[in-house]
């Protein structure tokens, strides 16, 4: 087993790892440096919200943090609540109670058990992989490990290119949506906001700052103007009979006919959810058997169909969305930024609309980009991930979507595997694409907690 190991980032992918190591009570001590970057170590970007109105997308049933304890998050939402049931959709913020709460108890647990785990409040500054262990640095220490794990989650948001230098240093553009809301206060004056992207992120900024700005209506604008699709009310299972549907994608691995197969399978089902959701536990090895060119095929075309039905809101907050809508305070709308400017105090986008009907011109207070998560190593700001590829300790994966790296989370560089250096959670998109969600991040993290604490072979 490792002894020494390090754990580089501040989220759940990282707490989740940390705890999975702390509670298999190894048989000798370990040493554990968690890099947690600064700010609530466990909650990350995603859990870090404080806003009630801001709900988990999956029911408590499914959030828990550990496989081997399945009812965990439910448990510990019912403590305080005993009318909470598993069908709910919860806040955020109350799951990013039970995340802290656990690390505090894996802490405590680990400390009986006489391991010796720094928790520190910063980033890592640089990290060096070598053939038999890696290399931390943060300021004048170097502390060397045996393994290291990248847990950065989501990579910063960069701006969209057109957004002229002006407009970013007006703050009058929103490239960081979480930072935004976090310092946003009431405000009564009437201002019109508008959005880029309708994703989930989206969703979140409309219902804050519609409840903070009663006056604001906001425009939201995306090349296909829908927003998520919702879950039904009450839960429904996965389609069971998903084997011969799973078979017929394998044996044509290409996405005109797997569309084509879904079409079919959803139009046989009582909801399409339950097709969707059957193909979950497959979709790492799906994904897998795409060549690249067909990956980018997906990604040009169908990607965002698929993030809609795959990644679902919970029906009060449709609800709630519908409502602005009715209201005329939130207005959809297709098309692709082009440009944005600013001017007399306000922001000028240039937006293309869709069949060819040309470039409309339309003024914001206030622009929010709320295009989901970042993964483009290629381009990244993040001092650390820039330093892992400038120096050829990383492999950019070809299509943006994180690292190269195996099915088990080792990292690749130049066609070589890491044997001491791994990645969990987003960083794997490219690998395993299902890898953002707490159901995939709690199996990853098991998995490696098993293959770190396993005994090494001489």
């Amino acid at each position: 087993m490792y002894r020494r190991v390090a754990i580089i980032g501040g989220g759940a992918a990282a707490a989740a790892l940390l705890s999975e190591l702390l509670d298999r009570q190894p048989p000798q001590p370990l040493h554990l440096d968690w890099y947690t970057g600064g700010g609530t170590p466990a909650r990350g970007v995603a859990y870090g919200t404080r806003s009630d109105r801001h709900l988990l997308n999956v029911r408590a049933a499914s959030m828990s943090m550990f496989v081997a304890r399945p009812q965990g998050f439910l448990e510990f939402a019912q403590r305080g609540d005993s009318s909470i049931a598993g069908t709910d959709f919860l806040p955020r913020r109350l799951y990013g109670d039970y995340l802290e709460a656990e690390v505090s108890r894996a802490l405590a647990r680990a400390r009986e058990a006489g391991h010796n785990v720094r928790v520190l409040p910063f980033a890592a500054d640089a990290v060096v992989p070598e053939k038999d262990g890696v290399t931390v640095i943060h300021g004048e220490e170097n502390s060397r490990v045996d393994a290291a794990v990248l847990a950065i989650g989501s990579l910063p948001p960069q701006p969209l290119s057109g957004v002229s230098d002006a407009a970013l240093d007006s703050g009058l553009y929103v490239t960081e949506p979480w930072n935004f809301l976090a310092a946003a206060q009431p405000d009564p004056r009437p201002r019109k906001v508008v959005l880029i992207g309708l994703g989930l992120t989206a969703v979140d900024v409309v219902l804050e700052l519609s409840s903070l700005w009663p006056n604001a209506t906001f425009e939201a604008i995306s090349r296909h103007g829908l927003l998520p699709e919702p879950h039904l009310e009450n839960a429904s299972a996965p389609s069971g009979d998903s084997g011969e549907l799973i078979e017929s994608m394998r044996e044509a691995p290409d996405i005109r006919t797997w569309i084509r197969l879904l079409r079919e399978a959803v139009a046989q089902s009582t909801d399409w959810r339950t097709v969707i959701d059957s193909l979950r536990p497959h979709t790492p090895s799906l994904w897998a058997l795409l060549p690249p060119a067909e990956r980018s095929r997906f990604l040009r075309h169908a990607r965002w169909a698929w993030e809609r039905v795959r990644h679902r809101m919970a029906p009060q907050v449709m609800a709630s969305l519908q409502t602005l809508e009715r209201e005329g305070r939130l207005h959809r709308r297709r098309g692709r930024l082009q440009a944005v400017n600013v001017a007399d105090g306000k922001l000028h986008l240039d937006v293309r609309l869709p069949h060819g009907k040309g470039v409309e011109t339309m003024d914001a207070d206030l622009v929010v980009q709320t295009i989901g998560l970042n993964t483009d190593v290629r381009r990244t700001q993040h001092p650390l991930v820039r330093q892992l590829a400038t120096n050829g300790h990383i492999t950019p994966d070809p299509l943006g979507l994180g690292c190269v790296a195996t099915s088990e989370g080792r990292l690749q560089h130049d066609g070589h595997t890491w044997e001491h250096f791994y990645a969990i959670g987003t960083l794997l998109r490219g690998t395993l694409w299902e890898s953002t969600a707490i159901p995939e991040i709690r199996q990853q993290a098991r998995n490696l907690a098993d293959r770190l604490l396993a005994p090494q072979v001489a």
